[in-house]
């Protein structure tokens, strides 16, 4: 179990709103007033229906847009003040993303896709290479390295786009739907994976799913609903599956 200290929370929104087409007739809010921490270890689910608000806080919480108002820290760093070469440095250097469409080059090896974020931060030719290649074969993917994305299954490309998240050894794994394109039996290889980068690596993931089961694995599940969140509860993890 986490220890849920306050010094050890890395994700603090407070009090956070999001709208769209400000100050006009059609303005939209989608977020209304969310608070979330989220301890560092920690593995949470936020589950909900769509158009429940999931896409909208998962892009607040990994930096990719910032809130109408309120509050947010990420690892200790006020997200509303920072400038936008620090939230850049932050999306590539803290957070490991992974989404349910995988976002691979679909020209380039699956090798040379996982280094890629090493590359932006200015890593050698050779520690991108014997970093990805480590990772490649901690998903199981070693043999299918050379391929391109093209050449792989749907759960092979997830299985890519999570040592890319990892490449750079981030403090948080944002998964936004990541075995929603994936049949039962691959989305529970995918999903093993993520324990496994939890229980023996103490990586925080934050998991969006609309699935109750997938949520039911975590630690923590938070539902969301029209906005809000309008439920917490303990997971009963995965020793359980």
């Amino acid at each position: 179990m986490v220890n849920r200290d306050e010094k050890d929370v890395i994700i603090d929104a407070q009090d956070i709103y999001k709208r769209f087409y400000i100050g006009q007739p059609n303005e939209l809010e989608i977020l209304h007033g969310i608070d979330l921490k989220v301890y560092r270890g920690e593995f949470v689910a936020i589950v909900g229906a769509s158009g429940s608000g999931k896409s909208t806080l998962m892009n607040i919480i990994g930096v990719l847009d910032k809130p109408t108002e309120g509050k947010y820290h990420l690892d200790g760093v006020d997200i509303m003040a920072a400038k936008d070469n620090e939230l850049s440095h932050i999306r590539n250097k803290k957070i490991g993303f992974v989404f349910q469409t995988y976002n691979l080059i679909s020209r380039t090896s699956a090798l040379k896709n996982v280094e890629l974020p090493m590359l932006y931060a200015g890593a050698s030719r050779k520690q991108r290479n014997e970093r990805a290649k480590e990772l490649m074969a901690m998903v199981g993917m070693e043999e299918r390295m050379h391929h391109t994305p093209d050449e792989l299954s749907g759960g092979q490309k997830q299985r890519v786009a999570i040592a890319r998240s990892m490449v750079n050894d981030p403090a948080i794994l944002l998964c936004d739907e990541p075995t929603g394109a994936l049949d039962t039996k691959t989305g529970r290889t995918v999903m093993d994976i993520f324990h496994k980068l939890n229980e023996e690596q103490g990586k925080t993931i934050v998991f969006i799913t609309h699935s109750p089961e997938l949520a039911d694995e975590c630690q923590r599940v938070l539902t969301l609903s029209d906005g809000v969140f309008v439920g917490e509860r303990e997971g009963r993890g995965h020793a359980a599956t």
